[in-house]
């Protein structure tokens, strides 16, 4: 049976807040690359770094200084390196950061990259938060970009985006597309967020018959400290059950081997796709 050895980053803040968006992505990246460069000798196929991974979560604020932050996809300097860290691992990397389209329009965006260098396209966060704490709308247009669905070298690779995870709509319209590992890059703090952590990702790989790497970034940012980002990265497969979980607080390379086998095992023994009865769900989208 195929298998896929995926691979997780979560980290804290590296610098301070206080810094330019340019000090501070040069300080991740820096801090990312020898988790990088480990993850290639760990024989890593797919690996994904956190939502917005070059930059704090900038949210709880509502300063334009962070739009500076933004890059071109795959134009900018951070795809354009990705792209030659993953041909040189032979690994296909998503990466998620602050996307900028055009002056004033900006996306929480994740570019993925095949494993020969080439740039495979990008999915935009389609749900947009906006509460105390995640201003997100201030900071992100609502993404349309739909659900692709990458034919990566290794695995069909869907991406979903933090909040993203509450809806499960867009789960399924990445499964009906074909993917079997979807990963969810996130930024999210404990509190509510925590119980459901454990809980949405894995009924949503149930649900839908395939894998889920869900990645959380680690520690207190200040000055906004809206809690302690948790970490606990992990992978989950289409039982739900967790296989393997990154720590609560430590920056942490997570590698794992999935069985891609599974996803044809599980939707042959639970016929989800087959019973569906989408003539019947009309009124789901015809409600704003």
């Amino acid at each position: 049976m195929a298998k896929l050895i995926g691979g997780l980053i979560q980290m804290g803040l590296k610098g301070a807040s206080e810094q330019s968006p340019d000090e501070i992505r040069r300080a991740m990246i820096e801090a990312h690359l020898p988790l990088i460069d480990q993850a290639g000798k760990q024989g890593v196929q797919v690996l994904c770094f956190q939502e917005v991974f070059t930059q704090p979560y900038f949210c709880p604020s509502q300063d334009a200084k962070w739009y500076a932050a933004a890059e071109a996809i795959p134009e900018g300097p951070t795809v354009k390196l990705m792209q030659e860290y993953a041909k040189q691992h032979n690994m296909v990397i998503v990466v998620p950061i602050y996307e900028e389209e055009m002056p004033g329009v900006y996306y929480n965006a994740a570019a993925v990259i095949d494993a020969d260098g080439s740039y495979l396209g990008k999915y935009r966060k389609t749900h947009i938060p906006q509460i105390a704490g995640f201003w997100e709308k201030f900071f992100f247009k609502p993404g349309t970009s739909g659900w692709p669905v990458f034919e990566t070298a290794y695995c069909k690779l869907g991406v979903y985006i933090c909040y993203d995870r509450h809806f499960p709509e867009g789960w399924r319209a990445l499964a009906l597309a074909g993917a079997e590992y979807i990963v969810n890059p996130s930024a999210t703090v404990a509190g509510l967020s925590e119980h459901l952590w454990k809980l949405e990702q894995p009924a949503s790989a149930v649900a839908n018959g395939l894998f889920i790497g869900a990645i959380n970034r680690v520690g207190r940012e200040a000055p906004w400290d809206i809690g302690e980002f948790y970490g606990q990265s992990y992978f989950v497969n289409p039982r739900g059950e967790i296989e393997a979980m990154a720590s609560r607080d430590k920056d942490e390379l997570l590698v794992h081997e999935m069985d891609l086998g599974m996803v044809r095992e599980v939707r042959n023994t639970w016929q989800f796709f087959r019973d569906r009865r989408p003539a019947s769900y009309g009124p789901l989208t015809e409600v704003e």
